[in-house]
């Protein structure tokens, strides 16, 4: 069985609904595994969108780490969305995205294991956004209404 060198839960420290987020481990582990807990609280009254990425480097596939997850949860553990990989290999890169968060407790997970006896770190940026209010729509759809009707306009008196 692989060792768990998982870190303790770290509050992720938010500036304006963004942050960083990351974990390095030292050498000697090899084969060992990790998911690292990064929490969080929305406490809006609106729903938040949130956007992830989360990364490593290392010279090769062979050696450092290698991210094999990153995923959303609430505070019941319960799985909200998994990341998607976009890159494997000497660069690791993972996506998540989730929309309408409610008021309450989560965390982001990033999985995975060391591939050699070298040191290993990952680093990723979080960033929630509020989601737009159905009047929000409807005063672009309105604006755009109104530009396509000047321009229809404009057409017309050139034609003339």
């Amino acid at each position: 069985m692989a060792q768990d060198i998982s870190s303790a839960p770290q509050a992720i420290d938010w500036t304006d609904f963004t942050a960083f987020f990351g974990d390095s481990f030292a050498e000697d582990n090899s084969g060992a595994t990790f998911a690292d807990r990064f929490t969080f609280t929305v406490d809006s009254t609106i729903g938040l969108n949130l956007d992830a990425v989360v990364g490593s480097i290392s010279r090769s596939a062979d050696v450092g780490l290698d991210i094999t997850g990153l995923s959303l949860y609430d505070a019941d553990e319960t799985l909200i969305t998994a990341g998607t990989l976009l890159e494997d290999g000497a660069l690791d890169v993972w996506r998540l995205s989730s929309d309408n968060l409610d008021a309450g407790d989560y965390y982001v997970q990033v999985s995975g294991s060391l591939v050699s006896d070298t040191a290993g770190s990952f680093g990723g940026a979080v960033m929630l956004a509020p989601v737009p209010e159905p009047e929000t729509y409807g005063m672009m759809l309105g604006g755009l209404g109104v530009l396509g009707w000047l321009a229809r306009r404009r057409g017309k008196a050139r034609a003339e």
